[in-house]
C-alpha cells in the first residue's frame, strides 16, 4: 500500500544538472512535452558529461586502448587502488547508452570494433561477447543500441541460465546456484535487447529470470529469509555491476512499462527500503562510491544528496504508487 506520499520531489533542483539526468527529469518526473525533453536529450552529445566522454574515443573506436580493462597504462588515484577500472571501452558504451545518447553519435563504432576491439579474456571477439554473463549483458545491450549483430549472443543468454532461474557470473567455475549481481544485470541486458531490436524471442528466459528475483522479495535468500547482504540497501550512483533494491526496482519498472504489466506486489519491501532512504528534503544520499579510475566524477561525494539516486527513487515511486504524470 503507498504511504507518506507527501515529500515533495525536488524537481528544481534535479533540473539544474546535465542534460544526461535532465531529460530524464523532464519527462519521468516534471512532465514536459516530448519536444523539450528530445531537445534535451540531444544534448548529451554536444555538451556536458556526455561531451567528454565522447571526446576521450580513441581513433580505433574503443577507449583507454581496451574492451574490458584499460590497454594504456592508466594509473589509479589511492582512492581506487584494488577497485575496477571503469573507462576501457564497454563501461564507457553503457554509460552513454544509459543516459540516454542517440546511437548515430557513435556512427561507425560497431564496425571500429568488429574489425580492432578483442577481450581479454581469451582474445575473443568484441561482439561475440565471453564467458562473464555481465559483461556480456551490457554488450548485448550495446550492441542492439549501436545496430551491431549481437543475436548470438542473445542466444547465449537462455543456454547459460542455471536451473534456480538466475545466472551466475562464475558459472565457467563451476557453481550452478545463482546471484542477485549477475541474474539482474542479465536481465537488464535481455531488456535493453528487446526494447531496442523488438525480438522478443527471449522474454520467456527473461520472465524466468525475475521469477528467480521476485521468488525473493528482491532482498532476502531462500533457505534462511534473511537479507542477501549489505550492498542491497546501501544505494550508489553510477549503479555498476552491484545489485541493489534501487537498481533492481528500477529495471522492474522499465520491465513492468514495456510489457504492460502492473507492478508485482513482492516488490513492497523493496520498495519500502527505497522509500525510508528518502530525507525530508525528498532527496537521497550517496551511500558509497566503488572503487575505480573514471573519466569524470558525475554524481555527489559520499554522504551528500545524489541527484541521480533521486531521480531513480523518485521514478520508482511514482511508478509503484501509481501518481499520474503530469500533462504536458
Amino acid at each position: 500500500m503507498p504511504r507518506d506520499r507527501t515529500v515533495q520531489e525536488p524537481q528544481e533542483w534535479l533540473l539544474d544538472s546535465d542534460p544526461a539526468l535532465r531529460w530524464q527529469v523532464e519527462r519521468d518526473l516534471a512532465g514536459q512535452p516530448e519536444h523539450v525533453w528530445t531537445a534535451t536529450r540531444a544534448q548529451i552529445a554536444t555538451r556536458g558529461f556526455g561531451r567528454q566522454l565522447l571526446d576521450r574515443q580513441d581513433d580505433d573506436g574503443q577507449w583507454a586502448g581496451g574492451a574490458f580493462f584499460p590497454g594504456r597504462d592508466f594509473t589509479p588515484a589511492p582512492e581506487d587502488e584494488g577497485g575496477q577500472p571503469w573507462t576501457a571501452t564497454t563501461p564507457t558504451l553503457t554509460t552513454l547508452r544509459e543516459w540516454g545518447l542517440d546511437g548515430r553519435a557513435l556512427d561507425g563504432t560497431a564496425e571500429r570494433l568488429a574489425a580492432g576491439s578483442r577481450w581479454e579474456y581469451d582474445d575473443l571477439p568484441y561482439w561475440g561477447g565471453e564467458v562473464d554473463c555481465c559483461i556480456n549483458a551490457v554488450t548485448l545491450a550495446n550492441g542492439a543500441w549501436l545496430g551491431a549483430d549481437v543475436a548470438q549472443l542473445h542466444a547465449w543468454f537462455p543456454e547459460h541460465q542455471l536451473a534456480d532461474g538466475g545466472w551466475n557470473c562464475d558459472w565457467v567455475q563451476g557453481s550452478t546456484r545463482s546471484s542477485f549481481h549477475s541474474t539482474l544485470n542479465s536481465l537488464k541486458g535481455l531488456l535493453a535487447y528487446e526494447q531496442l531490436t523488438g525480438d522478443a524471442s527471449a522474454r520467456p528466459s527473461r520472465h524466468l529470470g525475475e521469477e528467480y528475483l521476485l521468488s525473493r522479495r528482491l532482498l532476502y535468500t531462500l533457505t534462511s529469509g534473511e537479507q542477501v547482504g549489505p550492498w542491497a540497501t546501501q544505494f550508489a550512483y553510477p549503479f555498476r555491476w552491484v545489485y541493489t533494491a534501487l537498481n533492481a526496482l528500477d529495471y522492474f519498472r522499465s520491465a513492468a512499462e514495456h510489457d504492460r504489466t502492473a507492478p508485482d506486489p513482492r516488490l513492497a519491501d523493496a520498495v519500502d527500503v527505497v522509500r525510508d532512504a528518502r530525507r525530508e528534503d525528498g532527496t537521497w544520499l550517496q551511500g558509497t562510491r566503488y572503487k575505480g579510475r573514471v573519466w569524470i566524477e558525475v554524481d555527489a561525494p559520499v554522504g551528500e544528496p545524489s541527484k541521480w539516486l533521486t531521480l531513480h527513487a523518485s521514478r520508482v515511486l511514482r511508478w509503484w504508487d501509481g501518481v499520474e504524470q503530469p500533462s504536458g
